[in-house]
């Protein structure tokens, strides 16, 4: 899963930002005639990643600095349901939002360098990480890659259908996900059903899906996959 920056093409702020491309795409955000949204850093882990992203792009960009000051105002934030309807109703030109919201709902979308993106495995240690967030409790959230995980709790046929066509084949990367060679990683022992599955792909497939690392929770049974 990867940050990136949705737009509305129908708007000037919108093909501003789309012209301005990957590679420059925080000039028109720091112009305060361009609504851009975001969600809350302390309501949701989007808003924290948000501004890991923008302090990463600080550093990345060679005539971009201090962007978080540029761009980010108290007014864009947003809970991520609502962000998604002011962006649809044209209220806001623009959101940092996840590539798979953007992808599932046909928005336009600029796709950010994997060095600002969070997406990216080799740049976690001593790049991403080198970001953080303190959230109202106390606790400091660290940058870090973005993942999902899906687990089977209870072991049915049915269960292990709908596990197989979210976590094998093209559906992945059909609903926007980035799919890295280090990815999907499954914990814990696999099923027999899952382990048939598993040995049905490819010998390159077979060999991402069947890594194990310990079992991060014991809430957790059966099996649970990391993209």
């Amino acid at each position: 899963m990867s940050v990136i920056i949705i737009y509305n093409p129908e708007s000037d702020s919108g093909q501003r930002i789309a012209a301005a491309g990957a590679e420059s795409w925080y000039e028109p955000l720091a112009d305060e005639a361009v609504n851009l949204g975001r969600t809350d850093p302390d309501q949701d882990p989007l808003g924290y990643r948000t501004l890991f992203m923008i302090e990463l792009a600080s550093r990345y960009y060679d005539d971009a600095s201090n962007l978080t000051d540029q761009i980010l105002q108290e007014n864009q934030l947003y809970p991520e349901t609502a962000l998604l309807s002011q962006f649809e109703t044209g209220s806001i030109d623009a959101a940092i939002a996840y590539r798979n919201m953007a992808v599932e709902r046909g928005y336009e979308y600029i796709e950010l360098p994997d060095q600002i993106n969070l997406s990216n495995p080799q740049y976690v240690d001593g790049w991403y990480a080198t970001t953080s967030y303190t959230l109202p409790s106390g606790q400091q959230i660290q940058g870090g890659l973005i993942s999902y995980g899906s687990t089977i709790r209870h072991m049915s046929d049915a269960a292990v259908a709908v596990f197989d066509g979210h976590t094998t084949g093209n559906y992945l990367t059909d609903h926007g996900f980035i799919l890295r060679e280090q990815f999907p990683v499954y914990t814990g022992d696999i099923p027999q059903p899952i382990r048939r599955i598993t040995e049905d792909q490819s010998d390159d497939t077979r060999s991402q899906l069947t890594r194990s690392t310990t079992v991060q929770s014991p809430d957790i049974t059966g099996i649970t996959v990391l993209i």
